[in-house]
């Protein structure tokens, strides 16, 4: 079946990622984009390695046919999304690649966003799109609330640990290097490359990253009760991925079990030998999450180690692969490209 797709916020990191690997869907045509400032110039002049491609020129919202397309990919900032998509077409699916739809209290997210929701109705219908774990969800869903790419890539290090009680929940702390793409594109002093090559630093330090949220959310699902972890990101000065170091209180054998059971159905998540740990280069582009459990040599200590490309697996792949589940493709679709490597 053929799928008219559109993408909304097309000049940033996201979209373009979006378009990148739309290129390779064997259904999925893009009708539209957006962008704001850039609005009535050709992709190929704010991204030139997409210029291969027979796309749209970027448009305003307002501008944009919406009746043309089954389904919108929403990458605008935190706060748009909600504003731009109650206004939508009610039999138009989305994917909303912004943090707006991931919380399911509305005090919560007051209390992490500083403003008060303002589409309240949508809110309660979201699915959160953790597609692992939510496949079913999404499958029927209208709406897609894509996760945090820090959020994921602790998730997948952790979900089926809590889900197995293999691990103390009073003592997990994750501490995680981040790419630098994962600030997004607009212009910031401190994303500068003479402030950040050579240079490596913590960053929502102490418990007040937005992600956080997402954390305590899905965390205290799974257990069934409250599960708050110590989570310090650091922005690091490579382009694309996250590397998440988790420690954990379990032992090791149950730990990869855990992991090994739950992910051994799945093709984007891979779990290595034991002892052996990932790196955000092994999958650089691609919809690929990979996972390491080693020992420590404490007794009863655990080190989980989870990769992925941020833009991809944490951002615009998981999009893809849902927007495959909702329009009853197969979920996989566009999304086999191998990591680049070097």
């Amino acid at each position: 079946m053929h799928h008219n797709v559109i993408i909304l916020g097309a000049s940033g990191y996201t979209g373009a990622e979006l378009v990148r690997l739309i290129a390779t869907h064997p259904s999925m045509e893009i009708v539209g984009l957006s962008a704001d400032r850039k609005a009535g110039m050709e992709m190929a002049a704010v991204f030139p390695h997409l210029r291969h491609m027979q796309l749209p020129r970027l448009q305003r919202i307002e501008e944009i046919d919406f009746n043309r397309a089954n389904l919108v990919f929403c990458a605008l900032p935190h706060a748009t999304s909600q504003a731009v998509i109650r206004e939508l077409p009610a039999d138009i699916k989305v994917v909303d690649l912004s943090a707006d739809f991931r919380l399911r209290d509305p005090d919560v997210y007051e209390k992490w966003y500083g403003k008060p929701h303002a589409a309240l109705d949508l809110q309660a219908q979201a699915v959160y799109g953790l597609t692992e774990f939510y496949r079913d969800e999404i499958e029927s869903a209208r709406l897609v609330a894509g996760t945090g790419c820090n959020a994921a890539t602790g998730q997948f290090a952790l979900r089926p640990l809590i889900a197995a009680g293999v691990i103390d929940l009073d003592d997990i702390v994750i501490d995680m290097k981040v790419g630098v793409s994962g600030a997004g594109r607009a212009l910031k002093e401190n994303l500068l490359h003479a402030e950040l090559s050579e240079n490596a630093a913590a960053y929502g330090v102490g418990g007040v990253h937005r992600h956080l949220a997402e954390f305590d959310q899905e965390f205290s699902a799974i257990a069934g009760t409250p599960v708050e972890v110590q989570f310090t990101p650091h922005l690091a000065p490579f382009n694309r991925g996250i590397l998440a170091t988790v420690y954990v209180s379990g032992q090791a054998d149950q730990v990869y079990g855990a992991l090994r059971d739950a992910y051994e159905p799945e093709t984007f998540i891979d779990v290595l030998p034991m002892g052996e740990v990932p790196q955000v280069k092994h999958v650089r582009g691609s919809n690929f999450c990979h996972i390491g459990v080693v020992a420590d040599r404490k007794e009863g200590r655990t080190i989980v180690v989870a990769a992925l490309d941020n833009l991809t697996k944490g951002s615009s792949g998981q999009a893809l692969q849902n927007a495959n589940l909702m329009l009853g493709e197969e979920e996989t679709a566009g999304l086999l490209l191998a990591p680049v490597y070097p």
